[in-house]
């Protein structure tokens, strides 16, 4: 169907005929004074009042006011999905997040390589929730604010820099941060997915700090611990193994997520690192269908290339026309 969102500019109709009535032109006679008695002017006939161009002006003018009505197309009611979720993520950006630990299609990536791949697809799959991005590492900042459109999200997660937020890691700050934005939110599932590979070792508030206030709010933690196990490095004798991820706080990580009511993952490669997202998926379900919206699509664009076309008939230059040859 179609509607008009303002329709009251109809009112506007009559303005040409009265601003002519007002402004109505005088005669010659009136306009003009002559200084000597008994001549006159003769006022000459009007051949024809051009009855088709005023036909034009006032189709056109009635299609300008048409368009300036706003005629839209609204079409019929369309479930949205809205879980009613608030769901902020926390990425890791300490230096530590380069070591290239992590096997993505077969080639050797750094742990941010394998997150910004994963988590963005991640991203891509909770439409309907509102999302927002927080990266940290020798402080926590919010990068972008809650929000329905997930590409934005993904792009700012793409965006990012290993370091750009420093070498340290404030996991207790990201949580803080994440509680704060979240807290306010009345009503609404809370959730928080922190990606770390390191311990806390920067920051003002102790993580267990932060997650006895995400207790208090009401918003559970999921905490995710990034990181290979063996990793081979070179040396004079040749290569030998170590463990990449001897200071991560799995302990730490493990008592966020339980006092908040979330889970512990550990991502050693990039399959558990997805295996980890698609089991918060599961346990933070979509709902089927939410509130209803119905599409409009603006129509002014039609009547205004009309009233376009006609003023510009109206104002063609007449055609000449020769004179009968005596």
């Amino acid at each position: 169907m179609t509607e008009f969102v303002w329709p009251w500019v109809i009112v506007l109709a009559p303005l040409p005929w009265l601003l002519r009535w007002w402004l109505r032109p005088a005669s010659p006679g009136q306009a003009l004074h002559l200084p000597h008695p008994g001549v006159h002017l003769d006022t000459p006939e009007r051949q024809g009042r051009g009855g088709w161009r005023t036909w034009l002006l006032v189709l056109a003018w009635l299609a300008l006011l048409v368009a300036a009505a706003r005629p839209q197309w609204v079409g019929p009611p369309q479930a949205q999905q809205r879980s009613g979720r608030a769901l902020m993520l926390a990425v890791d950006l300490s230096g530590s997040m380069r070591a290239e630990d992590m096997q993505l299609s077969g080639q050797p990536v750094s742990r941010f390589g394998a997150v910004e791949a994963i988590a963005g697809d991640f991203i891509a799959r909770r439409s309907g929730d509102e999302m927002g991005l927080i990266l940290f590492g020798s402080r926590a900042f919010l990068v972008t604010p809650l929000t329905y459109d997930l590409q934005a999200v993904r792009a700012q997660l793409q965006g990012a820099a290993v370091g750009l937020a420093g070498t340290e890691t404030a996991i207790g700050d990201a949580i803080a941060v994440a509680v704060k934005r979240l807290a306010g939110l009345p009503e609404q599932a809370r959730v928080v997915v922190l990606l770390t590979d390191g311990v806390n070792n920067a920051g003002n508030i102790a993580p267990l700090d932060a997650a006895h206030a995400a207790q208090a709010a009401g918003v559970r933690v999921y905490t995710i611990g990034i990181g290979a196990t063996e990793m081979s490095v070179p040396d004079l004798f040749g290569t030998h193994t170590v463990n990449p991820s001897a200071d991560l706080d799995e302990t730490m990580l493990r008592s966020i997520a339980t006092q908040t009511g979330g889970r512990y993952f550990r991502a050693t490669d990039s399959s558990q690192l997805a295996d980890a997202y698609r089991a918060i998926d599961a346990l933070e379900p979509m709902p089927q269908q939410g509130p209803s919206l119905r599409p409009r699509h603006e129509l002014f664009r039609w009547p205004l290339g009309f009233a376009v076309i006609l003023w510009m008939l109206a104002f063609a230059p007449r055609p000449l026309r020769r004179e009968a040859m005596a």
